[in-house]
């Protein structure tokens, strides 16, 4: 069954609007706090999702230019991530918001204006319109959690999870190829509690290896925001 896109960028902005209200009431100096990415502050989070909004947008707008741009990004290094950051510390709290916002909203409106069958370039595999708005709803709540973990704030799980939970299972058999490990024939049934205590599945029922827990718990631990022992 297609994604229903409009339902997806709805989301994104949802997450968007949810991580906005978080930053828009920060005191400039807090900006500056360090989360839990080693070396990265608030600012860098930030930074960091505008950054790639924008290479997303680039490789919506003009597929060739991505791919150069991108070929010559990851060869400065597997950091090149942390490169990025480092390139936008100068800028102020006001124009790192300003940034994520302009970038944001021109990247939902972006979404809604492409086929949805078109094909997106990115540094690794191609993907799906689907699978990139998915990816960029994950970043937002990953980088947010990052943020609000290092305010000290509990943010309370949504449905949105489930986005992020169905992107982790779908990503199982490229975690195994990048990792250099066999992956395994046996099928693998995943079931999660939702936010709203309903049950979300995947896999088959019968299946002897199972994951079992919250959804939130399983989002942590698929985008490495939490160790799985923890």
């Amino acid at each position: 069954m297609p994604a229903d896109l409009s339902a997806l960028t709805a989301d994104l902005a949802a997450e968007t609007a949810g991580l906005d209200e978080i930053l828009a009431a920060l005191t400039p100096d807090r900006w500056r706090l360090p989360t839990p990415a080693p070396g990265w502050t608030i600012a860098d989070q930030v930074s960091h999702l505008a950054y790639f909004d924008e290479a997303t947008l680039l490789s919506i707008r003009d597929p060739d230019l991505f791919r150069r741009d991108a070929e010559e990004l990851t060869r400065r290094g597997s950091d090149f991530p942390d490169q990025v950051a480092a390139e936008y510390r100068h800028l102020g709290p006001g124009a790192l918001l300003r940034w994520f916002r302009t970038a944001r909203q021109d990247l939902i409106a972006a979404y809604g204006s492409t086929d949805p069958a078109t094909r997106l370039p990115w540094y690794g595999l191609d993907m799906g319109l689907a699978s990139s708005v998915t990816a960029r709803l994950m970043e937002t709540w990953a980088h947010g959690q990052d943020i609000a973990d290092a305010l000290g704030l509990d943010r309370p799980p949504t449905s949105r999870l489930r986005h992020i939970a169905h992107l982790g299972i779908r990503s199982l058999p490229y975690s195994y190829a990048v990792n250099g490990l066999p992956r395994p024939d046996a099928p693998i049934r995943v079931e999660l509690a939702a936010p709203d205590g309903g049950p979300w599945a995947w896999g088959p029922a019968d299946a002897a290896d199972r994951v079992t827990g919250t959804a939130l718990d399983f989002c942590l631990v698929v985008t490495q925001r939490r160790h799985r022992t923890d």
